[in-house]
């Protein structure tokens, strides 16, 4: 998935999906409504009745990327993701010692990454231009190429909605068990644009497309001259032969003239030939009736290679020109996934609550449905493979201080089961690099909630996640950074069924470089940096 769109999560998965979330970062031995999520088999621990919650969460992300390639006229690209409104709603009914619960919310992408000047990748090949063209100002220093500009944006958006049916069951009052499935459509979309690719020439900024084919046309007319003076060469030789069967092979042009044999008119068409050629006077003085031919032969050799290196090159600018008009990709890609999940939930008495949710890896595939692809990126009809790897969910919660509510978790998920496919940036280079996963990505959270009054609290969390990725699998189209998070908010409890909650969370990645190697350019860095700034807020209800 080109442009991957994750949040509080691993690499594909949003595990952000509540206000107490984003205020307490650590949710996964949670008995409250947004348990759905997190710990389903608590669910079993809320009262008998209906359950019901809406959270909203607006998110804003940045995108660095800094890259050392030689060539670009600037190594900084920003992108942003701002996504005003990420719902999740939530639903149970309670009864006896059974629970049933229905969740919806993005649990992948959720908004759009915009990249007003493009990525690297997509401009990396435009700025190698002017050194390509470079021989032109050799053949004629008009034709010298200095530059190059272009207007590039690219935006993607990924949804991937989650909508989560489930039922618990507690044996007794400390177990229960959860059975349940998650329903995954899913879509991306592409829209990205090249225009107005131009070329430095002449100190001034001209079309890429039709200066190239001037360009082209000026060439194969250097290419005709170069031809006709390889005639006039070879000409020139020929009528040396007749000399030559006569005898005077090693007379010089002056013993000619003084001898009659030619005069002094075709004396001089033959050595302003030679000087035109490059020789001194004194050394076509010295050089007899063999070497001039030999000479002239040699001249009509170079000016019919020169004329068909110009040639060439004249049939490969027109070809280059044809390449660089406008180009744009619109697409869509649509699919479907199903998730089962379990969990597990412990509590040895009103205290301590142990809880481990098993969520299975996803077989997700996305199918294009593409209105305009000028790059070949993505064929109609095309289909791909896009799977979500299995999570472990593991948490531990303590309620035995009036004051203090605590919880630690832990998110595995299995990233190495999971086929990422090869890297794009190598593609574009011709070479096939496997997007391998080192390890697979772990969090590691702490909530604390401090209860203020019956119907007041406020919480913090932090949470470290590591990403286990190989730098063979990062590239500007798609990375992954390790991180910090902070959170922190407040739960107000309106009414006995009434609670309102809110937080917020600031992500502080880790920049992560990775070398790259370029034929003809060598190696340089290129730098991935993130930012993400999260709030929330949201209301549960219930009917007892």
């Amino acid at each position: 998935m080109l442009l991957q769109l994750a949040f509080a999560g691993g690499l594909l998965t949003n595990y952000n999906q509540s206000a107490q979330y984003i205020r307490m970062l650590s949710r996964n031995a949670a008995l409250e409504i947004d348990a759905v999520f997190y710990n389903p088999a608590g669910l079993v621990k809320m009262e008998d009745g209906w359950h019901f919650a809406f959270y909203s969460q607006t998110i804003f992300q940045t995108r660095d990327i800094d890259t050392q390639f030689p060539t670009l006229n600037s190594g900084h690209y920003e992108g942003e993701t701002t996504i005003p409104v990420f719902p999740d709603v939530y639903a149970v009914y309670k009864k006896n010692n059974w629970a049933y619960s229905l969740g919806i919310g993005p649990v992948g992408g959720g908004g759009t990454a915009k990249f007003p000047s493009g990525i690297p990748t997509l401009e990396i090949p435009f700025s190698l231009i002017p050194g390509q063209l470079a021989a032109l100002g050799q053949i004629d220093p008009s034709l010298a190429v200095t530059g190059y500009d272009l207007d590039m944006s690219l935006e993607a958006s990924s949804t991937f909605w989650g909508i989560q049916l489930g039922a618990s069951y507690a044996v007794n009052d400390q177990f229960s068990f959860y059975g349940g499935l998650r329903l995954m459509p899913s879509t991306n979309k592409y829209d990205g644009a090249i225009r107005n690719i131009q070329l430095q020439a002449g100190g001034q900024m001209v079309n890429a497309a039709t200066w190239l084919t001037g360009a082209s046309g000026q060439v194969d007319g250097l290419a005709g001259q170069a031809s006709a003076g390889a005639e006039i060469m070879y000409g020139t030789a020929n009528t040396m032969q007749p000399v030559i069967d006569a005898g005077y092979g090693t007379a010089t042009l002056a013993d000619l003239e003084a001898g009659g044999v030619i005069d002094a008119a075709t004396r001089a068409q033959v050595e302003g030939g030679l000087q035109l050629i490059g020789l001194p006077q004194e050394q076509i003085d010295a050089m007899n009736v063999l070497q001039v031919q030999g000479t002239y032969s040699a001249a009509g050799d170079e000016l019919t290679a020169t004329s068909t290196l110009l040639s060439g090159t004249a049939q490969t600018l027109a070809g280059t020109a044809s390449q660089l008009g406008d180009k744009e990709v619109k697409t869509k890609q649509k699919g479907m996934g199903f998730t089962p999940i379990i969990g597990f939930n412990y509590s040895p008495n009103d205290d301590w609550t142990l809880a481990l949710k098993y969520e299975f890896e996803t077989k997700l595939t996305l199918e294009n449905e593409t209105d305009v692809d000028d790059m070949g990126l993505f064929p109609d009809g095309a289909e791909s493979s896009n799977d979500i790897p299995a999570i472990l969910a593991a948490g531990v919660g303590y309620r035995g201080l009036d004051w203090l509510e605590a919880q630690v978790s832990f998110n595995m998920y299995f990233d190495k089961g999971v086929d990422y496919g090869n890297n794009i940036r190598y593609a574009t280079l011709g070479q096939q690099v496997h997007r391998d996963i080192e390890s697979n990505y772990t969090e590691l959270s702490l909530g604390l909630q401090f209860n203020v009054s019956d119907n007041f609290a406020f919480s913090v969390g932090g949470m470290r996640s590591e990403n286990g990725v190989s730098p063979e699998y990062q590239s500007d189209f798609s990375y992954s950074n390790s991180s910090y998070t902070l959170g922190g908010g407040i739960m107000w409890k309106i009414t006995d069924k009434l609670t309102f909650d809110a937080g917020i969370i600031n992500t502080f990645y880790e920049d992560d470089t990775v070398t790259f190697t370029h034929a003809g350019i060598g190696s340089y860095d290129e730098t991935y940096a993130k930012t993400t700034i999260s709030m929330a807020a949201g209301i549960s209800y219930s009917i007892f």
